[in-house]
This record gives structure tokens, sequence and C-alpha cells, in this order.
């Protein structure tokens, strides 16, 4: 008998380093909606398209449920003796460096803890390394160089209070929307705020600056290191902070000054307008409360960790560390990037933002986990780790909660590692991914609605993730998996936890534990929480000490450093492009997010809102060199390197600069035919963080000319669908297929019948010359699939056609399928600009008609923009250009 009680539950959204809080309710064990948490000082009861889609990627459809060896279930014993005894044999026949975890920003940090407290203390090797490394390790890597910490001093009410913002490598409008919606209302209520945005494309973000500075891909550093020769010319330096709280400032001048001696230099270096770096200068040297809020587009760089140091030497410069308004900000990429941090995540880190070169730390981490085989020495960066796999250096890893044969670069490389790995074991929720289908054991794990921990967001804010759904199959906590291994491995003793918070108690008690305030991450205070009061733990910025009981807003007031002589270092920055950024390529290849997708897809795409606004994989290329190529929008492009392959629909667009393209990160082997655009990425890295160039890869792109296209919306998943290029949607019912060919035409029927389900009522039409085909197929009287293709018209709109999957269908209905458009008067709204409410363009167009002249009055006349905002550029773009 089922229970059809509501209940509720708060807790932290699965996505973005915002951290916003969640209000789940929960009906029959099943998440019906999701709202914004009013209480959680993240968001303030906002959520973006993605969080408010939570309740839409739930479900059991496509889970991992029971373990597998080889592909066969297996019980959750033999699964764990295998990785137990294999990892065993191989440490004792090898050492314990030939063994190593991949973790994931996406686990909670009693996840992380354990994982790490296993492999450092226990095992002995350092090799657990995260796909942090990806997003956030060079901005790491720049505050350990500068304050002596990873620590980020600035909080979310800075954006509130500062008089400049510069966003510089974040398309914060599409990356971090409740951030950037946040922004948006500051300076809707102070106008004279200045808004800038340095990006060398014109995203979704500048519709909300006062300057867009399109700098040269890459020269970030120089227009800081021009910032500061500016800044000293000028007096506009704090000399009395420099002197007192500072290190390092003469040698980072006179390296900046021997650059970028002056703003012709700096602008030239950039690829700017002189006049437009003189704006950005003045206004950061009379502006007191400045902020530099940065990410992924300084930190996914060769040369991120100088670029994070060049902003950082800006700041320090002028004293603007810590204060309200003026701070550097780095803004992380996923819900616990930072989490992972706190317990040393990151092979090149100790637990509790300790480091392997202080002997005392390691003496204070070994002593504390009374660990019997303490590494001594950092392990395997992410993309050194997946070489040293292919060179059979490593022999076994365990992969948790991560999907790295799509999201490294040159994922070819780490296919080819993982196929001659002797043991891979993934840890997922989801059973087919592109990483998963290389596992030789796979251990079904829980996922956000049923996990129970802590994640810690962008402004050192922990908050609670709390489990409101029962876990499906057999799937179990990842740090229940780990401890359960570790017992195995002999180590029970120390790995006998009954909860997530008995494990939450020793990390608090592990960064008190000889500290006295030598060590920035210190959450002591919350050490002796009981249970009732862990799972009632309300958001809270650390440190958190006797002290400060109540958390931490800003770090660094005081102008106290956590360096040796508790002064910040400036450093020395040699601004560099990337070598040869074109290598053997015609254009440079940048890589991002798209707004409505996240990560590898394996929860967005279950929600079929989510695709509505982008539904195949799409490159970003200039007017000018579309016009060179003779490329249309909408014409299908090819991208190659490292002998792989990329394929998207183009987008031709004034805002992206001639020579440079841009791509999403988000299809894989799941959704496309040759969507994983990490492929043509090749693997070089910052020399200090390890983090990959992901924003300047060469790349040869070609314009494609299919023989035909089509467009398939089938009841049954098709697994892999006959056409030379395809791209997958999930619909409500069913999933829907774009599909193309370079070859010859087929004959279209045998074609059709041979890879699609079959069917005894099947309707087909073909025009004379066979240029046009269009069959559907009936199970049970009821649409199975239909599927339509052209060698040289346009294909219809699929709004419609998605509706009539499933349907039983009169032959006057039958024949208006075919024709692949509803009948006269029905509606078609167009292409969905709005997610959250799925307003298309042709509903925005006809309000606009009807007198809706602003972004404010289309939102009340269609409630498009009133919620997440994301779309709100894409309204006001509609609106000029009437």
């Amino acid at each position: 008998m089922k229970n059809n009680t509501e209940s509720s539950a708060l807790t932290t959204c699965p996505y973005c380093g915002v951290g916003c809080g969640v209000q789940a309710r929960v009906k029959d064990n099943r998440l019906i909606a999701v709202s914004g948490d009013t209480s959680h000082p993240a968001n303030q009861g906002r959520l973006c398209v993605k969080g408010s889609a939570l309740h839409e990627t739930t479900g059991t459809q496509g889970r991992l449920l029971y373990p597998q060896i080889q592909g066969q279930r297996a019980s959750w014993d033999s699964a764990l003796d295998k990785v137990a005894e294999t990892f065993a044999r191989l440490i004792d026949q090898h050492g314990p460096d030939s063994v190593a975890f991949y973790l994931s920003g996406q686990i909670l940090t009693e996840d992380y803890y354990v994982a790490n407290k296993l492999m450092k203390g226990f095992i002995g090797s350092a090799n657990v390394d995260t796909n942090s490394r990806l997003c956030m390790s060079s901005a790491v890597a720049g505050q350990k160089r500068a304050f002596g910490s990873d620590t980020v001093p600035a909080c979310y009410d800075d954006l509130d209070q500062a008089d400049l913002v510069i966003l510089v490598g974040s398309n914060a409008a599409w990356a971090h929307p409740i951030l950037y919606q946040r922004l948006v209302r500051a300076k809707q209520a102070r106008p004279e705020m200045q808004v800038v945005v340095l990006d060398p494309r014109r995203t979704a973000t500048c519709d909300l600056a006062d300057r867009h500075l399109a700098l040269k891909p890459g020269s970030d550093a120089y227009l800081f290191n021009g910032l500061l020769s500016y800044l000293a010319q000028n007096d506009a330096l704090d000399d009395t902070y420099i002197a007192q709280h500072c290190e390092g400032f003469d040698v980072a001048l006179a390296q900046a000054q021997q650059q970028c001696p002056d703003l012709i230099t700096t602008a030239a270096h950039c690829g700017l307008e002189p006049a437009d770096v003189q704006w950005l200068f003045e206004h950061f040297a009379r502006t007191p409360r400045s902020l530099t809020f940065y990410s992924q587009g300084i930190n996914q760089s060769s040369s991120g960790t100088d670029k994070a140091n060049a902003i950082i030497n800006c700041h320090l410069a002028t004293g603007r560390v810590g204060k309200p308004g003026a701070s550097p900000f780095s803004i992380t990429g996923q819900p616990n990037a930072m989490g992972g941090r706190e317990v040393g995540g990151l092979a090149n880190q100790l637990a509790a933002h300790m480091e392997f070169d202080n002997p005392a730390h390691l003496q204070t981490v070994s002593d504390f986990w009374q660990a019997p085989r303490m590494a001594q020495t950092p392990g395997l960066k992410a993309v050194d780790l997946f070489q040293a796999i292919e060179r059979g250096d490593v022999k076994a890893v365990w992969i948790i909660g991560t999907n790295p044969a799509v999201s490294l670069p040159d994922s070819a490389q780490v296919r080819r590692a993982l196929e001659q790995c002797e043991l891979v074991v993934v840890s997922d929720c989801i059973e087919q991914t592109d990483t998963t289908v290389l596992a030789d054991v796979l251990l079904p794990a829980t996922t956000w609605a049923e996990k129970n921990g802590t994640v810690t967001n962008s402004e050192r804010r922990i908050s609670r993730q709390r489990g409101f759904l029962q876990a499906p199959g057999e799937a179990r906590h990842d740090w229940k998996i780990i401890c359960d291994v570790a017992s195995r491995l002999g180590f029970g003793d120390a790995f006998d936890y009954q909860h997530p918070a008995d494990i939450f108690a020793e990390h608090a008690r592990l960064s008190g534990y000889r500290n006295q305030g030598s060590r920035d991450f210190d959450i002591s205070a919350l050490a002796e929480l009981s249970r009732s009061q862990y799972d009632a733990l309300a958001p809270i910025q650390w440190p958190v000490t006797d002290t400060c009981p109540e958390g931490t807003a800003r770090m660094f007031a005081d102008g106290h450093f956590f360096t040796p002589s508790g002064r910040a270092r400036l450093l020395p920055i040699d601004a560099r492009m990337p070598a040869n950024p074109c290598g053997d390529g015609d254009f440079v290849l940048n890589t991002g997010r798209s707004r409505d997708q996240w990560h590898t897809m394996t929860r967005t795409a279950r929600s079929p809102r989510l695709l509505d606004h982008c539904d195949e994989p799409y490159i970003e290329i200039s007017e000018r060199d579309a016009q060179q190529l003779r490329i249309h929008s909408g014409d299908l492009v090819s991208l190659s390197a490292l002998d792989a392959r990329y394929i998207g629909r183009a987008r031709v667009t004034p805002n992206q600069q001639t020579g440079s393209l841009f791509a999403p990160i988000h299809w894989n082997d799941r959704y496309a035919s040759h969507g994983a655009v990490d492929a043509l990425v090749a693997a070089v890295t910052d020399p200090v963080s390890g983090q990959p160039e992901l924003k300047q890869s060469p790349v040869r792109m070609q314009g494609l000319r299919p023989r035909w296209q089509g467009m398939l919306l089938s009841l049954d998943a098709i697994e892999t669908p006959a056409s030379d290029y395809w791209s997958r949607v999930t619909l409500e019912q069913g999933e829907r297929y774009a599909l193309a060919g370079f070859s010859d035409r087929p004959d279209w029927s045998d074609w059709v019948q041979s890879w699609l389900p079959t069917s005894t009522d099947l309707i087909e039409l073909l025009d004379s010359r066979a240029n046009h085909y269009r069959a559907a197929a009936f199970r049970d009287g009821r649409l199975l699939w239909v599927f339509i293709a052209s060698c040289d018209a346009e294909l219809p709109p699929p709004a419609w056609l998605s509706t009539q999957l499933g349907r039983s269908l009169t032959t006057k209905e039958r024949m208006q399928l075919l024709s692949g458009r509803p009948s006269e008067g029905a509606p078609d709204q167009g292409a969905i600009i709005c997610s959250c409410f799925q307003v298309g363009e042709k509903r925005i167009r006809q309000a606009m008609k009807e007198g809706a002249n602003s972004v404010e009055s289309l939102g009340k006349a269609l409630s498009c923009g009133t919620n997440c905002g994301s779309c709100i550029p894409e309204l006001r773009a509609l609106i000029e250009h009437v």
C-alpha cells in the first residue's frame, strides 16, 4: 500500500559551485518538485533552470542497480572481494604506486575523506586525484603561492558591495547564473556600479557589462601585468599595505614593467584598443571596492597559475584582499570541488590543507590517522595518472563519480589506457557512460537525492546534502563502499564508521589538530556535533573555531597570511601565450558550457526541457570565417585534431573572434556520434597546477555537405543509429534523433527496416525522385516511430511530432503525420528561449507585436525570464533587433 503522505527536505543543489539550497518535495519515495531554499544564504530561494529541473532527473531508468564483474551481475561480496584482492596483489607485487583513485567534485566531503585516508595513509600512495584538477587546480596553486594557503578570501556579499566588478574567464550568466543574477540586482540597485567583462567571446554575461574587452585569447596575464605597471606609474598603490603585509613586490613590479611598460604595449599584447585598456585601468585605480571574479577561462590554461597570480598581484598591491567588495574571487566549477580540497582530494596535497613539502604536516596527518604507510611524496595528477596507466606503471584504478573518458583532454588516450589497464573499477549511479563501458568492475552508488553528507561552495560555505529518497536496487553510499574495501585490505578498525556524521567529526578534529591558528582550514568547533546536530547543521563558512563559532565571511582582512613570514607574496609573472597556439590547425578551439547542460549530461539529459534550448553539438564560428568557408548557420561542420573528429551544427555569430571557435563540452558517445570535443584537446598542462589547457586547442575545420539529413522519433531507444552522423535527445516519451549521411543515399525502405524496430503496421511516403522519404511504424495501433528524411529540403520542426509518439492515430492523422506538420492553426511556438517556462521564440515575437517591449513586460505576459534569468540576454537581444 502506497504512502500518500507528502514530505519535504532541505538539501543542496548538485551542480555548480554556487552551492544553492534546495527544498525537495517527496511523495511515495519520489521527488515530485523542487524549489529554492529561502533560508540558504547562497541563493536566498532562487534556482537556475538546471536546479529547477532536478525533480525531472531522478528515477531508476538508466541507473546502475547491481554490482557487475565483466558485464555480468555479481553480489556485493564478490565484487568487493575482487577489488580488494586485486589491489592487495598489485600492491604486494609492484608497490603502492601501482594503484590509484580518481575522484570527483560531485561526491561528498565524507566520501572524499575516506578515499583520501585509505590511499594516502594506509595503502601508502598519493595517487588519488580528482576531476577538480580540470577546473580549479590553477586557482588553488595561485592562492597557495600568494597566500600560503588555498584560501578564497571573498564571499558572495561582496557582489552586492563592490563598486567595480571585473569578470574574467567567466560566462557567469550560464555557468553560475544565480550569482550572475545577484550581480544584476546589485547593479539595478546601484547603477553607478561598473561591470567589466574580459572575454574573447561576447557571451550572455556581456549583457550586464558597461564594457566588454574582447582581449586576444590567452592574453589575460599581460593585461594584469599592465595593470600593475599602471598602478605604480599613477600613484595608485597602497604603499603602507605593501610594506606591512606583502613580500616580493619589487621583483613582481619589475617583471610587469619590463613586459608591459605602458598602455600601448599592454593593448598590443592583448589585441585591445588603448582607450579601452586605459578606461579599465583608471577605474581600477580609483575604485577601492574592486572585485575580480575569475573562473575557467583563467584556470584552464597552460599558464593558468600565473594568470591567477597576475590578478592577485594587483589586489595585493592595492590592499584589496578580504575587504567588503574588494578581493580576487575564484569561483568554483563543481558543487564540492572545495570540499575535496579540504580533505586532500588532490594528489599534491594532504588532508586539512596540509602539504607534502612540510615535514610537520606529514607527521601531523600520520599521527592523527595512526597511518601505517603514510605517503611521503605527491602522487600523479590527472593527466599524468592516465598516461601512467597506459604505460602500465599504474595497474589498477578506481574511478568514483566521474566520466574521464569524455572529460579529460586527449580522451582517446584515456580510453586506450583504461582498455589495457589490468583492473578498472567504476563506482557510479549510471549504468552506461563512456567510462563505465570500459570497467571490469561496476559498483552501484547512490546519487544526489539519496546521499547524505556535506559539500563546500565557492565562498567556503559548508552545507548539508541530505538524502531524502531510498536507494534503488543495491546501490550503496560511496563512503560505505570504500570502507568495505578498506576492511578487506585489513584496515577495518580505522574505517569503522557507522554514519557520515562520524566521518565529518573526524575530519573536523583533524582540521584543528596541532593547528593553533597556523592553518587556514579549521572547523574544529564542529568536531563534537551529535548526530542530530549534524543532521540539522545550517550552512556555515569556515573557519569555524572557538573564536569564530558562527563562521567567517571573509579572510585576510587583518593582513595576516599563512606563509612562513605571515606576509602575502607577489609573484613575478612572465606572461606568455600558449606555444604555437595554432599548431597544425587553422583555428583555435575554446571549449566550455552551454546554458542548460551539466558536465557529460548523465543527469541533465534526463530532463527533456533542458535539451530544448540546445539539442545538438554545435560550433560557434565568426561571420568572416563562415563566409570564407561558405558555412551557414545550421550546416554540419567537422573539426579535427589528434586523429579525432567532432561534428556539430554551425552557429555563425558576430560574438566570435576571427580564427577562434567555440564548442560545448557536454556531448559524448551516449548522445552523439561525434560529440566528444575533448578528444581534440592535447594533453598540455600548467607546469605548476597540472591543469589542462582546455581553452586554446589547434583544430582544422571543414564544412560538411550531407547527401541527406533526417529526423527520427522513437518510443524505443536506438542504441546506434545507422547513419554517419547522429545526435540523441530524450523526450517525455521516447527519444528524438538528428541524422545525416555523407555517402550515397540508401534504399530508404530496406535501410529503415534493417535497423529500426520492425512492425507489420508500417506506412511510407517516397517522392518520385527519392529525394524525400517519410515512414511511420505502429505497435498495437500506437505510433512506435516516425522517420523523415530529405536530400534537398529543410526538415519540419520536431515539437509537434514529439507529441505524437505513443498515440493512436486515425487514417487522416497518419497522413498528417507523414507531412511532418500539424494541421492549420495548431500552435508552434518556435525554438525554445526560456527553458524554465518553455517559452519559444515565436510566442515571444507575437507578444512583442502585441506591445511587450521590455524584458519586464515579456515576463509579465509569458513568465519568461522570471525564474533563473538565464534567458534574459536572449530576450533583450530579440527586443533590440525588432
